[in-house]
């Protein structure tokens, strides 16, 4: 490979800045379309499950947005499209049109609980999300529903349990013009694990209602068809949470599970539709002949075609180059890249990937070392990776896993890992009932030290190792200010 004059590298480089590595963006040149992830605007479908940063959030996006969406289903042609007019309403999160975590707990700890009361307000709030499309007379009958206020959750209830039969009988009669007309109406249920950060029983009580609800009301209407995201280690391990009719859903569902190869498509996607400020397509240019497979889409630009994540070494050898280091020693680029962001379930996310290439690319052009035809150093990688454990500790711990700050508190106290499993009860054992986020009252995901711990080995936070012996993964490490023992500062 020639080498790059100065002036060239640093305008690939600062291409690479791609600023693209978050699930909200739905720019159609970053999505990846993969069949599987796909299958979740399959009517059928009613359970998408993922870790985060697994792309929930984007999928459902992208799935709302017609034009998006249609140019993904032509490039999955095994995806059973569903046939006529679609239209997407949010279930969850209603905003200000829906209860805050106060409102949760009210009604999950007031004296009047009856059982099916968890199904009910979901049913109370689907007609009140689906409003507009219901008949005058329909809204007329269960006139109690739409009085409430949305943000109170137990005048909702109130509301249902004064007009239930109505509710039902107006959500049937909206299903069969549905029908007649040949329309569907998805309804998504997003963020479920940020209902009630602060009291695990409350979230469970309203999670666990909007699975059974739909456990039982999925087959009862055939155009009105529920998409409910959640979060991995609540279909896995937190049953509690999600309840027995989980179970229910499973059989229709779609996991976001990401294959190195896919892994690296997506990145090689993000890269190749890039352009820089002048609108021109530099790195498309620049790694032409590293990406062979590809097909172009007019909505979703350069799609690489990759048979397996092996097809992918080409380009990372053009990006960084073979070696970590001056050789084999120092590892393998195409394996260390996705091996140090991998959680402790041994799972990486195209997020986490995208995010390490643009700090690379901002330390490179501030502080210039690669050579040759490459873009990035080694060097310019392994520091970044520090700034993707920062960042991404930092995204969760300001949204779905904000008692992280108080995790990251206790841990410092022995800030070097491994840990042995009683060295680490007892980290966890500290102020156990007292404060973990400083802006709320948010709990870990546990009722003692024991089930914490459980619970973030479950999670992919804290890896359990041979003998007895936990550790983090490189991805909280840093963002968790531990560090590992006998490692060497990086320059």
């Amino acid at each position: 490979m020639a080498s790059l004059t100065k002036e060239r590298r640093h305008a690939l480089v600062e291409a690479l800045r791609l600023r693209a590595g978050y699930a909200e963006t739905t720019d159609p040149g970053i999505i990846m379309p993969i069949p599987e992830h796909l299958r979740a605007f399959e009517a059928e479908v009613v359970l998408i499950v993922g870790d985060r940063g697994s792309g929930k959030t984007q999928l459902k996006s992208a799935l709302q947005d017609e034009r998006i969406r249609m140019a993904l289903m032509r490039n999955s042609p095994t995806v059973r499209v569903p046939f006529g007019g679609i239209n997407w309403v949010q279930g969850w999160p209603l905003g200000t049109a829906g209860p805050d975590p106060g409102g949760w707990r009210a009604l999950y700890h007031r004296e009047t609980s009856r059982p099916e009361d968890s199904v009910g307000v979901w049913l109370a709030y689907l007609l009140r999300t689906v409003g507009n499309d219901l008949l005058e007379s329909e809204r007329v009958e269960a006139a109690a529903v739409f009085e409430a206020r949305g943000v109170d959750a137990e005048a909702v209830l109130a509301g249902y349990r004064s007009s239930e039969v109505a509710v039902t009988a107006a959500l049937d009669a909206l299903d069969q013009r549905l029908r007649n007309s040949n329309q569907w109406l998805f309804i998504a249920y997003d963020e479920l694990d940020t209902l009630v950060a602060d009291d695990w029983d409350a979230m469970g009580f309203a999670v666990r209602g909007v699975v059974s609800f739909w456990a039982g009301y999925s087959r009862r209407w055939q155009r009105i068809r529920p998409k409910l995201f959640l979060r991995s280690d609540f279909y896995q391990h937190h049953r509690n949470v999600a309840g027995a009719d989980v179970a229910k859903l499973a059989g229709n569902r779609v996991e976001l599970q990401w294959s190195d190869k896919h892994l690296y498509a997506a990145l090689i996607k993000h890269v190749i539709n890039k352009q820089d400020s002048d609108g021109n397509f530099l790195l498309r240019d620049y790694f032409a002949k590293a990406v062979k497979g590809q097909r172009e889409d007019p909505d979703l630009g350069i799609i690489p075609l990759l048979k397996s994540a092996d097809e992918a070494k080409p380009f990372v050898s053009r990006l960084i180059s073979e070696f970590m280091g001056a050789n084999a020693g120092k590892g393998n680029s195409f394996r260390w890249i996705l091996d140090h962001l991998r959680d402790g379930n041994g799972k990486a996310l195209p997020r986490s990937l995208v995010m390490l290439i643009e700090h690379a690319a901002t330390i490179e052009a501030n502080q210039p070392r690669a050579v040759g035809a490459h873009l990035l150093h080694h060097t310019s990688i392994r520091n970044a990776l520090d700034e993707v454990s920062k960042e991404y500790v930092t995204q969760a711990q300001t949204h779905e896993m904000r008692w992280l700050v108080g995790l990251a508190n206790r841990l410092k106290k022995q800030p070097q890992v491994p840990w042995t499993k009683r060295d680490l009860i007892k980290l966890l054992k500290v102020d156990f009932g007292g404060v973990w986020s400083p802006h709320d009252s948010a709990r870990p995901p546990g009722a003692d030290a024991d089930e914490l711990l459980e619970n973030l080995v479950n999670l992919g936070v804290i890896r359990r190792r041979a003998g007895d012996s936990f550790d983090v993964p490189d991805l909280y490490l840093h963002g968790l200010d531990l560090r590992r023992k006998g490692g060497v500062a990086r320059k």
